[in-house]
Parts: structure tokens; C-alpha cells; sequence
């Protein structure tokens, strides 16, 4: 699926409200509602985004943000993020420290998390067809090398705006 209707999709049927987390079930019933090869699209698609927001860069914001990050909790936080939408997902992986700004205020870095969505096309899939979604996998990039999340110094450096509102000075 091309970005341009993937983003479409996401965009016009998950519904954001302040302070809640993320509402994918309206986009799980668009997707039932399309041919199986939309939905497989769709599917790949979200895991392409998924690669595409793999990265120790993001990693390290949220696990600023949230606190802590385990692996699970880093590919729930990038559900979230795509459930914000393209322009979210694009300034964020673009420039993690971007989120100080995006955030609304007072929101609580536990609630940037959206494992539904990561299903929403297995399980429009199900619906649809009665049958498991299959597909191809999107492959993952390397993370290269990594750094001390719980260095305040180090974070404060690469995370200033994140670091003033959800570190240890914030």
C-alpha cells in the first residue's frame, strides 16, 4: 500500500481523544470491510512503518518519556505513534526530541502506548475472510550502537527539550 493511503486510513479512522489512548476500532471495521489484498497491504504497510521508527534515537525518547522502555513497550509506543498519524510519526522519527512539543501537556508517558493497532489488520483480516492473515515480513533495520538510557547527562544532551520535561530535572 503506498504511503499516501495507508496514512489516509490511519488518519481518518482512528479516533484521538485528549488524554486516551488511542481508538482503533473504526479502522479495524473499515479494513473487514475492504478486499483481502487491501487489508494484506494495509498490514505491511504498518509493519514498514514499524521498521521505519526502529531506532535506539526513538528508543531513547521514549523510554525518557515513559520512564522505562522494554522491547514490547518500545513496539506499543510505536504503535501509538502511528495512531497519531503521519505528521506525528514523521516529525518524531525525524527528530525524537520533537515529542516535548507534540505531547499535550500533563499527559502521562504511560499512555503513549497503542498494542491494538499493531492486530487491527490480523484481526480485520479474520472478520473478512475467516482465514489468518499471511504475508511478507518487513525485515528491520541494524540499531547500531547503543547508549546508557539511564545516563542523565547523556540524555540530557540528546534529548534536551524531553530530558526538561520528563527527566529527572523535569
Amino acid at each position: 500500500m503506498e504511503p499516501d493511503a495507508f496514512w489516509s486510513l490511519v488518519d481518518r479512522f482512528v479516533v484521538r481523544e485528549p488524554g486516551a489512548p488511542p481508538d482503533v476500532t473504526p479502522l479495524e471495521s473499515a479494513l473487514a470491510s475492504r478486499p483481502a489484498t487491501e487489508i494484506v497491504a494495509f498490514d505491511l504497510g504498518l509493519q514498514q512503518r514499524l521498521a521505519d521508527s526502529y531506532g535506539w534515537p526513538l528508543w531513547g525518547a521514549a523510554y525518557l518519556i515513559q520512564g522505562g522502555c522494554s522491547d514490547d513497550g518500545f513496539d506499543y509506543f510505536r504503535g501509538w505513534l502511528i495512531a497519531m498519524g503521519r505528521e506525528m510519526f514523521t516529525r518524531a522519527t525525524t527528530n525524537p526530541d520533537s515529542l516535548a512539543e507534540l505531547l499535550d501537556p500533563g499527559i502521562d508517558g504511560d499512555a503513549l502506548e497503542c498494542e491494538d493497532i499493531l492486530n487491527v489488520a490480523a484481526h480485520a483480516h479474520q472478520s473478512a475472510t475467516g482465514a489468518e492473515i499471511t504475508g511478507a515480513a518487513i525485515g528491520y533495520p541494524e540499531l547500531g550502537p547503543c547508549w546508557d538510557f539511564d545516563d542523565d547527562d547523556e540524555m540530557r544532551q540528546r534529548y534536551p527539550r524531553l530530558f526538561e520535561r520528563f527527566g529527572d530535572a523535569g
